[in-house]
């Protein structure tokens, strides 16, 4: 059964712990639903993990908090170049910019500071360009406001300024933390959207396993840039009342905590997140239609709140999971389909904003067989991609890396 909505309600993530932990020398250990970090890597599907850097992109530039990258739709693919990027900055500014290392200043696609409630982990937190942006100018931003306290999914036309908004989704917010942030098109042409459980700590109000809320859910939402409607078969999304709303909007998977940043393969359409933890795990998942991920009865591969004793096989389970010696707030990642480095294709880089790491992991036969600490940013709060599918890592203090290999 397939379920389509239209609404405003309530939905949540979360970004980072209030804490700070030592670095760990590798990368996290899987043991979700019996997939495992292999040891003796084959040379074939490992990489070496020696010949990879984070450099900083962009050394002449200052941003204020940026919290997200992504490249901007526009002219000729020619393979002379990698184009425009645009960076979201939480306060609620997007600023785009000249894709090269000598760029010092940028220009300003939206400012929407006067309407953005920033700070904590609330602000403008997503950006995505509509599939016909060269031809329709689109695009769309998550962001969060106050009185009431909800997040927001508007649409915004280039070059027409904040007077364009056109509000696609409210949803109330009890509490400041987990507000999610990524909202990215799908191979299907479909704009989704990541959501937690309401925050508060440990799901109090049991949203992430309730489907008849929008929380601890990633959406799915027919946007308007493409006309019909996907199909689903009955492992679809799950069927849940309507309500009224502008846009039709679909629990595609459910049972997170806050998958705060997820992308989709550029190569398989795959969907990869990472789910920030509550006490002792966080996740990577892959993530698929109809999908249940366990929140909260399991954090990670262990329990949490499971008074039913409900057993693992009953969600699924990470493709990796790791403890508080490794870092306590998952940063997903992007899989490398770059031009520069052909080593790197499909190594799924990911991190952790508390303590920097960031790693590079290999999938293959429905397991991990590689999974290798690869550099250090500071306060990673996104990573990103340009148009060639070259990967960027986001600081919060202000600075773009760009990760490259050799």
């Amino acid at each position: 059964m397939r379920r389509i909505l239209s609404m405003s309600m309530l939905g949540i993530l979360l970004l980072a712990a209030p804490a700070a932990f030592s670095c760990a020398d590798g990368g996290g250990s899987s043991t979700g639903n019996g997939v495992g970090t292999a040891t003796g890597v084959d040379a074939e599907t490992a990489f070496d993990a020696s010949t990879v850097e984070a450099v900083e992109a962009f050394p002449g530039l200052s941003l204020d908090a940026p919290v997200y990258l992504t490249w901007v739709p526009e002219g000729e693919d020619d393979g002379a170049g990698a184009g425009k990027l645009a960076v979201v900055e939480q306060s609620g500014v997007i600023k785009t910019l000249e894709n090269t290392e000598s760029v010092t200043g940028f220009e300003v696609l939206l400012d929407i500071r006067d309407r953005v409630n920033s700070g904590g982990e609330e602000g403008l937190l997503g950006l995505a360009f509509d599939p016909g942006f060269p031809e329709n100018r689109s695009f769309y931003v998550y962001y969060s406001a106050a009185e009431p306290r909800r997040s927001l999914l508007s649409r915004f036309r280039a070059g027409e300024g904040a007077d364009s908004e056109e509000v696609l989704l409210e949803v109330e917010q009890p509490f400041a933390n987990h507000n999610g942030g990524t909202i990215a098109f799908g191979p299907d042409g479909y704009l989704y959207l990541g959501l937690g459980d309401g925050g508060g700590g440990g799901d109090p109000y049991g949203n992430a396993q309730d489907p008849s809320t929008l929380l601890g859910s990633i959406l799915r939402l027919d946007a308007g840039s493409i006309a019909g409607t996907p199909e689903s078969g009955t492992d679809g999304p799950v069927e849940v009342p309507a309500r009224a709303a502008e846009v039709p909007v679909e629990v595609w998977a459910y049972g997170f905590r806050n998958p705060y940043r997820f992308s989709f393969d550029r190569a398989t359409g795959d969907l990869w997140a990472g789910d920030v933890g509550q006490s002792d795990r966080e996740e990577v998942d892959l993530v698929v239609e109809g999908g249940n991920y366990g929140w909260d009865y399991f954090e990670g591969s262990i329990e949490y709140e499971n008074p039913d004793g409900l057993p693992a096989e009953d969600f699924i389970g990470p493709v990796l999971d790791y403890g508080r010696e490794q870092g306590f707030s998952v940063i997903g990642g992007y899989v490398y389909r770059g031009r520069e480095f052909p080593a790197l294709d499909g190594v799924y880089f990911y991190g952790d904003y508390g303590t920097g790491n960031i790693w590079g992991l290999v999938y293959r036969g429905g397991g991990v067989v590689s999974n290798q600490l690869v550099a250090h940013v500071p306060a990673i709060s996104s990573f990103g991609e340009d148009r060639d599918g070259e990967v960027y890592v986001v600081s919060l203090e202000g600075s773009i890396y760009r990760l490259v290999g050799s």
